[in-house]
């Protein structure tokens, strides 16, 4: 597992426990359609676009082991869930030590980039 630099991919979040596989990495496979690889930053702008567009990333949902996310939550992102958010204005900052490689064929790595959360004093 590498990330977008090509070195190896860092833990996520894992409180929330956050990945395709709940494993807090931010990784996939050919089973997830979604590509859950970017590691993103919740901030109330982006929860509130998700929810408008038909994706509520706020409430649990207890069924799917799923606890609800609050800006501050780090959290695996689908890609093209990622790219909408940009295109619209309401990307969130991005863990580019912990966003793997694979979203680099439906995200350019300038965007990315361009919304790096610092990672100083972060937690996973």
């Amino acid at each position: 597992m590498t990330n977008v630099f090509g070195d190896p991919l860092i833990p996520c979040c894992t409180d929330p426990m956050t990945g395709y596989f709940r494993d807090g990495f931010c990784r996939t496979d050919i089973s997830d359609k979604g590509s859950h690889t970017v590691c993103a930053l919740m901030s109330e702008e982006f929860l509130q676009f998700s929810r408008n567009v038909g994706n509520d990333l706020s409430t649990p949902l207890p069924m799917y082991d799923f606890p609800g996310l609050k800006p501050g939550d780090f959290w695996c992102l689908c890609a093209l869930r990622w790219k909408e958010a940009m295109d619209a204005g309401y990307a969130p900052l991005i863990r580019l030590e912990a966003t793997s490689e694979a979203c680099l064929t439906m995200i350019d790595l300038q965007d990315l980039v361009a919304h790096a959360y610092k990672t100083v004093n972060a937690k996973p």
